[in-house]
């Protein structure tokens, strides 16, 4: 992981290598920069997730499938974009044998007030 203080670039291919090598976690956090987080998930089989206490995006660089945010049930396909508020409940299902997506965590705990 890279806690940054300047500009970055992740390499998706060496992201996937963390992921990899992380087993079971079937995810690697790669950089951190004040409140931002920024992960590779690839979920096997079960989404396993519980709410965040932070604002959270996805965005899908592989696979297709169900996302479930809240009381609302999305598809979702490569290049998507997923935003979830901090301590919603949300979970990907029927997404086959392989999905993978960026994570970003941002902002405090309890998420940002919304507008």
């Amino acid at each position: 992981m890279h806690n940054l203080q300047t500009n970055f670039r992740l390499a998706y291919r060496a992201a996937e290598d963390q992921v990899a090598a992380a087993g079971d976690a079937r995810f690697a956090v790669l950089a951190t920069r004040g409140s931002l987080t920024v992960e590779l998930y690839q979920p096997q089989k079960l989404d396993h997730q519980q709410p965040h206490d932070r604002d959270e995006c996805y965005v899908i660089t592989e696979g297709t499938g169900i996302f479930q945010m809240g009381n609302e049930t999305v598809p979702f396909l490569p290049g998507d974009f997923l935003f979830v508020a901090a301590g919603v409940p949300h979970r990907f299902v029927d997404f086959g044998d392989r999905m993978t997506c960026w994570v970003i965590f941002y902002g405090p705990q309890g998420g940002e007030a919304g507008t």
